[in-house]
């Protein structure tokens, strides 16, 4: 009996001591996670995503805006037919029917549906999103138990590809939520988001409301309208015609920038390749990046206006200056500075040196103004920095420090050689030029709207870099390098044209390849006073390497289509 005793008692012992085990591990241990899968048992909540606001171009028409769509989900518990069957239903409505994998998306997607409705870790899942109101009435008409639809915007972009790069895109963020990513819609996410709002209801076991249960719920606030300066009939129009340059001479990419040189507002800016925003997924992630801004490149001879600006500036030469050193290759240290075609000009006047594009007259002013003063001066022009352009994934190359600057980097420096550059670095600084000497920062909004104020973006001035009688000297030259210069034959008579062109070899593993290069072509209509200044850029062209031959004819094909946009009338 005794024994027997003893037996019981250590049993029971035991038994207490499993019991204060699993009491410590469920209250202590796991005690947190229980109390939270209670909650979500008589408790729900939801953040309630704000409207995302509007980009519109400058005629207040969208060029991008919220659309309503479709979460398609399942409350797990409610189901009552074969998972098979549903999924068999559902994938060939979800999935597009001009899919060229059609039956294989579907497969797969079915695939999807079916390991989603075998899950156990949770009440309600997520089966697709972005879907439209066709394909919800088709799902509605199988009354499937515990498949439902929960409203959702996404984002629309009517024009489709048009301005992409200066648009970005909005995906969604690690926590699952919509985010804009790339040009407008990344630089000013925060204020096209708006403030979610907050929802969180007393449910019963089946997840529905209880009417005399506890809530709070806090409604959202709609993201700002940006109205831009972009006009749609330009931005149009450049993307057109560069598209069928990149055709014509045989480019790998280009870029097409117009802007306003007094105020900096950015009417239309085009890259290629592009890609739409509203299927964004379905592109390379190499396209997203806009090369505007987001690329550098050695400008070659359209750099040769910003040194001789400041040389201008400097009064270390007149227009009237003759060189003395252009009747042959110039020697620099222990290299030789030749010309671009091996062509010289003794006693050539500096305007003449911008219209032959003189690479021996161009070391020669350096000469003069010294390294110091010209390191000083392209900095003043923006080069080194950001220009702080509106658009996300800005970038900007460091000019070197200036004690490391030697005479070689000097010469090089002046026609656009060892100096690293972005197309909308290059196009603000020409500007100054085209606005008497005041350097703007560039800006594609022009308004901030919400449903009670509107709020305007004003110009805003960086400094003055250079005299106006340098700006108007250097305006000049450039008037005579488009009548005159390597790409006269593509001059368009009459309407005050200042312009300059660049060809520029592409640097590779220390050297530069003479058979790739980035051809340019910047100016300005009419040159007293300008409506409107364009960079065109073609990256590699085939049929030519020279700028005079592709970049220039571009510019002019479409400066032929702003004239008449903008009603220039001709000066003779």
């Amino acid at each position: 009996m005794v024994a027997r005793a003893r037996i019981f008692f250590s049993i029971l012992v035991l038994g207490f001591l499993v019991v204060i085990i699993r009491l410590f591990f469920w209250q202590i241990l796991k005690g947190n996670e229980l109390a939270e899968q209670a909650s979500l048992q008589y408790n729900s909540s939801q953040v309630v995503e704000a409207p995302r606001g509007a980009i519109l171009a400058s005629d207040g028409s969208w060029y991008c805006t919220e659309k309503n769509s479709w979460i398609l989900f399942s409350y797990l518990p409610d189901i009552k037919k074969d998972i098979n069957e549903i999924a068999d239903l559902l994938a060939p409505i979800i999935i597009d029917k001009d899919d060229q994998n059609y039956k294989k998306r579907v497969y797969e997607k079915a695939g999807e549906i079916k390991s989603q409705l075998q899950r156990t870790d949770t009440t309600w899942v997520s089966l697709e999103k972005r879907l439209d109101n066709d394909r919800k009435e088709q799902i509605e008409e199988f009354s499937i138990d515990g498949i439902g639809f929960e409203g959702d915007f996404i984002r629309s972009y009517p024009e489709a590809s048009s301005a992409a790069h200066l648009l970005g895109f909005v995906g969604k963020n690690d926590k699952g939520l919509n985010q804009g990513y790339f040009g407008l819609e990344g630089y000013y996410d925060l204020m096209l988001s708006g403030k979610s709002g907050f929802v969180s209801r007393d449910s019963d076991a089946a997840g529905k409301p209880l009417l005399l249960g506890g809530g709070v719920e806090i409604s959202s606030i709609p993201g700002v309208d940006l109205l831009t300066h972009v006009d749609k009939g330009v931005q149009f129009l450049i993307e057109e015609k560069l598209k069928d340059g990149l055709e014509k001479y045989g480019a790998v990419s280009g870029t097409v920038i117009v802007m306003k040189p007094d105020t900096g507002e950015v009417i239309a800016m085009a890259s290629e390749p592009s890609f739409d925003p509203e299927s964004y997924y379905d592109y390379s992630d190499d396209l997203f990046r806009n090369p505007v801004v987001s690329d550098s490149f050695e400008p070659g001879s359209v750099f040769k206006v910003i040194v001789m600006a400041a040389a201008l500036d400097e009064g270390v030469i007149e227009p009237e200056t003759k060189c003395e050193v252009c009747s042959g290759p110039y020697k620099v240290d222990k290299y030789f500075i030749r010309t671009w075609n091996d062509q010289y000009h003794p006693d050539s006047t500096m305007t003449e040196v911008i219209v032959n594009s003189d690479n021996v007259g161009m070391a020669y002013i350096g000469e003069k103004i010294g390294s110091d003063r010209l390191y000083d001066y392209l900095y003043d022009f923006g080069f080194g920095q950001l220009t702080n352009i509106d658009l996300q994934g800005e970038i900007s190359v460091g000019l070197r420090e200036k004690k490391d600057w030697n005479i070689v980097d000097t010469a090089t420096a002046t026609f656009g050689q060892g100096v690293a550059v972005t197309p909308i670095q290059l196009i603000t600084a020409v500007s100054a030029i085209a606005n008497d000497g005041t350097l703007m920062t560039p800006q594609v909004v022009d308004k901030i709207l919400t449903p009670t104020r509107s709020e305007d973006i004003k110009p805003q001035v960086v400094r003055r870099v250079i005299s106006e009688k340098a700006a108007n000297e250097t305006t000049a030259m450039m008037v005579e390098a488009a009548k005159s210069g390597e790409a006269k034959w593509t001059y368009l008579r009459g309407f005050g044209v200042a312009g300059k062109t660049g060809t520029a070899q592409i640097p590779i593993a220390g050297h530069y390849d003479e058979e790739r290069t980035i051809a340019s072509f910047i100016g300005f209509v009419p040159y007293d006073d300008p409506e409107f200044i364009m960079l065109v850029t073609l990256h590699e062209p085939q049929t030519s390497p020279w700028s005079s031959e592709t970049a220039a004819p571009l510019w002019y094909d479409i400066t032929e289509d702003l004239i008449l946009h903008f009603g220039i009338q001709p000066k003779d």
